[in-house]
């Protein structure tokens, strides 16, 4: 067994580049996604070898640094101004920015993650609508701590870039949100973080 070790772990570093390369350069968004289709690609059939989704982040920092440097700096500050914007416009119904622009490892293809709190979810349909602005709705399940929340997330436009709502009541904003039940608590900064963001050289 101990000489198995080595093999999954190289294993491991492989998906999780091949995973980070997908993301940067397909649009794919979804970390299991992207290390479903890295372990097909690379026959790995161990789920054992997948890595942790902190590993592909670490792996698609590098590989935007060494392959997008100036075009994802530039995307990313474009991204984060786009996403300002639509915090302002939306401010009633507290806004946090997160996910990749917040995290900086938005690829080409990437949307713009906000989370809304307020008690009175169609007020933010109300207020799109009242806007000319076109939206889909979808759910989702998020973790606050060990309960789970099905949240409405409305997926629209700002500025011609992809934004998607995630709408929470008002008593999440002081939780620690999880995509799963077993994950870190999702990263989140709002509308004074993010123009401190917008701002740095």
């Amino acid at each position: 067994m101990a000489r198995d070790k080595p093999k999954q772990q190289q294993m491991r570093q492989r998906i999780a580049a091949a995973a980070a390369r997908m993301m940067a350069e397909d649009g794919i968004d979804d970390f299991a996604l992207a290390k479903r289709k890295a372990a097909r690609q690379l026959g790995a059939d161990d789920t054992q070898v997948l890595p942790a989704n902190s590993e592909i982040e670490t792996e698609l920092k590098a590989y935007l640094s060494l392959y997008q440097d100036e075009e994802q700096r530039e995307r990313l500050s474009h991204l984060r101004r786009i996403a300002l914007s639509a915090m302002h416009a939306l401010a009633p119904f507290r806004p946090y920015l997160t996910g990749a622009v917040l995290k900086g490892t938005a690829g080409r293809y990437a949307d713009i993650d906000l989370q809304l709190f307020t008690d009175d979810g169609k007020a933010v349909e109300l207020f799109l609508l009242n806007k000319n602005i076109p939206y889909e709705t979808s759910t989702q399940r998020r973790y606050a701590g060990d309960q789970v929340r099905a949240i409405a997330v409305l997926q629209m436009d700002w500025e011609e870039t992809p934004v998607n709502l995630a709408v929470f009541s008002t008593n999440d904003e002081r939780s620690a949100l999880k995509t799963s039940s077993a994950g870190r608590p999702m990263e989140r900064a709002g509308i004074a973080a993010v123009s401190n963001l917008v701002t740095l050289p």
